[in-house]
């Protein structure tokens, strides 16, 4: 008498014949150059497919190589759970964009003042933000870490900092100011 706490597989099982031609159909190389690239693209295209949508959902599997493992995942927390000043670089630029056209019809100390003062401020703003958050993340990495593990996290923290938020791939996955979990094992 059969156990019916086992789970069934809902198909009859396939006779030898019909296993032995799907294995060869499965292992048969295409015929032509032309089937062999249209397969190659269509098994490239579906891992593009993968990871587009992990990289809106944050899936760890998925994820592009530069993109993978817990360091990373933890750069990509540490400089999403804080207000960074290079993330609003270009939106301020394009107001001064905008001032410099409309202060062109006032006058040359208008332009001057703009420059002398707007530009600069953005500049040390964003040198002084970078610096104090590449500290930050690079002394929680040694203490999470390890020293050895800290490689190339600076550019990848930097060039992350500067997108805005919004357009940021993989999607941040902790919210502003919330505090870091323990375990990025």
């Amino acid at each position: 008498m059969a156990d019916e706490t086992e789970a069934r597989k809902g198909r009859p099982t396939p006779s030898r014949r019909e296993a032995e031609a799907a294995r060869k159909k499965q292992m048969k190389t295409p015929m032509t150059r032309k089937e062999q690239a249209k397969r190659d693209r269509s098994a490239r295209e579906q891992i593009r497919v993968k990871q587009r949508e992990a990289l809106k959902t944050g899936d760890e599997r998925y994820l592009p190589l530069r993109e993978q493992g817990p360091v990373r995942r933890f750069t990509r927390d540490y400089v999403d759970r804080r207000r960074n000043f290079a993330e609003y670089l270009l939106p301020f630029l394009v107001v001064l964009l905008v001032l410099f056209t409309v202060s062109s019809g006032f006058s040359d100390q208008v332009q001057t003042a703009l420059t002398a003062f707007a530009y600069p401020f953005l500049i040390l703003g964003t040198v002084l933000d970078e610096v104090v958050m590449v500290r930050g993340l690079k002394k929680e990495l040694r203490a999470r870490f390890g020293a050895d593990e800290i490689k190339g996290t600076t550019s990848y923290a930097v060039l992350r900092s500067t997108q805005l938020r919004r357009f940021r791939l993989p999607k941040p996955q902790v919210a502003r100011g919330e505090t870091l979990g323990t375990s990025y094992r």
